[in-house]
């Protein structure tokens, strides 16, 4: 569907010269290939020096005609009324990027196939010696229309097909045979390609927003509006999207906008296929910075020129997707319901629905009513019966949204409406996409708007902002239907005792809102999420709880993941901070529910547990109230006496018991369950010298992972070999818990999780782990040799400077380390050296990576386990710490 451009063949290559060297029987390929070479840097030239891809597209498309007719002249034109070439799919649309594939058909007739078997062949591989990406096939007639029958996309293609050269008697019989009155007629065909756009969307997990989006496949893409385009074609004999706004399916603003989104998208892709220098439809972070510098972006402040550029990328396909959406509910009316005559079943002197859609009552409705913009909404959840918004009304409410001003905003029928929608016990999630998709929640929460299509340039925030936030109202909703109780049976439990649910959706849209603006974003959004409950008719306390948990939304998370849980005080502390139970729920909630929608990847069984044991252990310190703090002695002797009872079901002596436990410090009581003790008393209570380094493991311990104990005599390498071995299993460190006796033992503790996040289950891997331990353990007198990596092409483009920071932990006399840098493999392989080169030992570790960076916090102590004291080994750590973070080689890790 796309308008070629006039161009003679001199503007790209010299087309004399060319032919001049083929009639002197030079070879075809080296000519043909320099012709092609020349034309191609010709348009890079053109594009590089302004020139839109829209103009370029079906030039290159022209260029390739040239080329491959003159290649067929060579080949098959003594056959022409025996077979024709045809240019399909993209190509067949007279459009073409510098690295997509050349997709042709040669039709042929049936008994020529053998008779030019030899013919084809070189046509086909002399193609190929171009240097093309061909898709090509050989196909007669008959072998047309099965293939189309059975394949959308293969009737697809046909439908786009255009004849190159070769007969063209043969070319429009096969357009004849695979028509829309021999194949997939109109119905069959929109259902078909309906379904398939469903199923694309779908991979994509139904949103644009993923921060490496694919511009061709994602929702909102190219692909998109190619959809339009072949329904219109098959149904309404359509050549051009143009032809659209003559039926009436698109108004002229409507059109501008489709054309304008899909010259943006042509940009970029030209743009990437020329940088990648091949067929790259993904925005992949490789290029996105390089992109942002050629379409004119500079960094701002608190707004780098890659997030400005891929917020437009964003905005650009949101719209489309709506315009997508918008077109196929009309097509849907035009194609799957005409000439149905179903009275309209009124809902409200301004809604009806008909054939099971929302429509208004009159086109004036939102003119006359502005409320109405949101009321629509409150009624698809009041009507859960119905299928959609009809496309008549998705137009006027795009018309009508601008009606959303701050006059709107003050008046009490809006306000009330909104708060409505909130407090539905149903389709809250599906209606606030909706509002976003059609564009009336960012309008309505101006604050919204901004943070729309805004990226955040990291691996930590996969989605952009908006997306993210209707990620976790969307997760939080899931919490509050017994269907997916299964799922998250204690957050299910919590959220059916709320008081009232709204408000923790409403601190869910406002926790991320700030992002972008400078400054702390959970202050900044705290005070927009308290005007607005105030404004919008809450009570004083419940705009201080929403406001509440948008500053403290991260609170919950960075104690877990950043502080020792198993101290009392650290407990004691975060217990004040939250203040009582009820902002513990809303919290504990919301935590999970934003952890899980900022990165997929970042959810596991450990991180569930840690959460789920500081929440007990809040809601323990709360029950016995702020003013009587648990009691480190109380504590201990309450997880000894769990442990012994533990014991003696197994059939171990107190006395020997007792001698073990005797070597070791409170602090192993504070940091290990009463089950974990037990396990680790009974091994140590066997072994016999000769037996060590005993290596247990539990293949799914209650912290959520793998769980792996070690018991061996002490040396300072004992660490760095065991991280270093398990970096080589290819497992990752979650935690980390060492501790030593005055008898010159180690009690390391250890909760480890394969790649993709799950405890390791496979029983030869837990046996291999045990293995390979005990045979590097048993070589523990000198450093491990580290492995190399090589880095992942994801972490390559981001570069996070070194930061370490030392405070002491003088209740627990331990020196703190918090080393944050850039994430690589086998980093804490390469601090276990470090900690052996400068004599420190590690007591315990909180290990968090934060997408391409590492923020992890080591409690630690000299050879006498005291605090650091000495300056020397603070530069010792200093200086051993940043050698090796800052000059990892560049690709690989050592």
């Amino acid at each position: 569907m796309t308008v070629h451009t006039a161009v003679t063949a001199g503007e790209l290559f010299d087309a004399h010269a060319l032919d001049t060297a083929l009639e002197r029987g030079e070879p075809a390929i080296p000519a043909l290939r320099r012709a092609l070479e020349e034309g191609d840097r010709a348009l890079a030239g053109q594009f590089h020096a302004g020139t839109p891809a829209a103009e370029l597209v079906p030039r290159r498309a022209y260029l390739m005609d040239r080329i491959i007719r003159r290649l067929w002249a060579q080949h098959l034109q003594h056959a022409e009324d025996r077979c024709a070439l045809v240019a399909v799919g993209g190509y067949g649309r007279g459009e073409l990027h510098p690295g997509s594939d050349v997709d042709v058909m040669i039709l042929i007739e049936p008994d020529a196939r053998e008779a030019l078997g030899d013919a084809l062949e070189g046509m086909i591989t002399a193609l190929w010696d171009l240097g093309l990406e061909v898709g090509h096939s050989v196909r007669s007639i008959e072998d047309c229309v099965r293939e189309a029958e059975m394949d959308i996309t293969v009737a697809t293609n046909l439908m786009e097909a255009r004849l190159l050269c070769g007969s063209a008697a043969l070319f429009q019989t096969m357009r004849q045979v695979t028509g829309p009155d021999r194949l997939w007629p109109s119905r069959a065909f929109f259902e078909a390609k309906w379904a398939e756009q469903v199923a694309r969307h779908q991979k994509y997990h139904d949103t644009a927003y993923n921060l490496e989006p694919n511009i061709k496949s994602s929702p909102g893409g190219l692909r998109d509006i190619q959809m339009v385009g072949w329904v219109a074609k098959r149904h309404f004999r359509a050549n051009t999207l143009r032809a659209l706004v003559d039926q009436r399916f698109l108004t002229e603003q409507e059109f501008d906008a489709l054309i304008a989104g899909q010259n943006f998208l042509w940009d970029i892709r030209y743009a990437l296929h020329l940088l990648a220098g091949r067929r790259e439809d993904r925005l992949l972070f490789d290029h996105q910075t390089q992109l942002a510098e050629q379409f004119g972006y500079r960094d701002r402040e608190h707004n780098l020129a890659v997030e400005q550029f891929m917020q437009r990328y964003f905005r650009t396909v949101m719209e489309l997707s709506r315009l997508n959406e918008m077109l196929l509910q009309l097509f849907q009316e035009a194609i799957l319901y005409a000439g149905e005559h179903e009275a309209p079943v009124l809902l409200n002197k301004r809604f009806q629905s008909r054939r099971g859609f929302l429509e208004v009552t009159h086109k004036n409705v939102f003119r006359r009513y502005p409320f109405a913009l949101l009321e629509v909404f409150l009624v698809m959840q009041q009507h859960p019966e119905l299928k959609g918004v009809r496309a008549s009304t998705i137009r006027l409410i795009r018309q009508y949204r601008n009606l959303i001003d701050q006059r709107f905003r003050k008046d009490l029928r809006a306000r009330s409406l909104f708060m409505e929608i909130m407090r539905q016990p149903r389709g809250l999630t599906h209606e606030l996409r909706r509002m976003h998709r059609y564009g009336v929640l960012g309008r309505y929460i101006p604050a919204f708007g901004q943070i729309t299509g805004r990226m955040q340039y990291d691996l930590f925030h996969v989605y952009t902002v908006d997306s993210h936030t209707l990620f976790v109202v969307r997760n939080l909703r899931r919490f509050a239907i017994p269907r997916h109780a299964h799922e998250f049976p204690q957050c299910n439990t919590i959220m059916a005792r709320l008081p009232k649910p709204e408000l923790l959706y409403l601190a869910a849209l406002f926790h991320d809102i700030a992002k972008g603006r400078g400054g702390d974003h959970s202050e900044l959004g705290a005070r927009d999420a308290y005007d607005f409950c105030i404004q919008h008719g809450l009570g004083a306390y419940d705009a201080r709880l929403v406001s509440w948990l948008v500053r403290s939304h991260l609170l919950m998370s960075m104690t877990a993941q950043r502080k020792d849980i198993s101290d009392p005080e650290v407990i004691t502390e975060f217990a004040r901070r939250v203040g009582d139970q009820i902002h513990l729920d809303y919290l504990y909630l919301l935590t999970v529910a934003d952890i899980r929608s900022t990165n997929p990847s970042l959810w596991n069984s450990w991180r569930d547990a840690l959460l789920a044991e500081l929440y007990v252990l809040t809601k323990r310190a709360l029950r016995r109230g702020l003013g009587n703090p648990i009691d480190k002695r109380e504590l201990i002797n309450e997880t000894q006496a769990q442990s012994r009872r533990r014991l003696r079901q197994r059939g171990l002596h107190h006395m020997t018991v007792r001698a073990i436990w005797r070597r070791l410090a409170d602090d192993y009581f504070l940091r290990h369950s009463a089950e974990e003790i037990a396990w680790h008393t009974e091994a140590i209570a066997a072994a016999r010298p000769e037996d060590l380094p005993i290596v247990l493991v539990k293949q799914r311990g209650p912290r959520g992972g793998t769980e792996l104990f070690i018991y061996a005599r002490d040396n300072r390498y004992v660490f760095a070999r065991t991280v270093s071995t398990l970096d080589r299993l290819g497992l990752n460190i979650q935690d980390a818990r060492i501790i030593t006796t005055d008898q010159g033992y180690t009690l390391d503790s250890y909760l480890v999780l394969e790649d993709n996040g799950e405890p390791v289950t496979d029983e030869g891997r837990c046996r291999e782990m045990v293995e390979r331990l005990r045979t590097s353990l048993a070589d523990a007198h000198r450093p491990p040799d580290l492995a190399e990596h090589r880095l992942p092409r994801r972490l390559k483009h981001f570069s996070t400077p070194t930061q370490i920071n030392f405070s002491t932990d003088g209740p627990n006399q331990r020196t703190v380390l918090e080393l944050i840098t850039g994430d690589r493999p086998g980093l804490l392989a390469q601090v276990g050296q470090a900690f052996s080169q400068c004599r420190v030992k590690l007591k315990n570790a909180k290990i968090a990576t934060i997408g391409e960076r590492a923020e992890d916090v080591f409690f630690i102590t000299d050879d006498q386990d005291e605090p650091l004291a000495d300056p020397v080994q603070f530069r010792c750590l200093r200086d051993v710490l940043s050698d090796c973070l800052e000059n990892t080689g560049e690709g690989t890790s050592q």
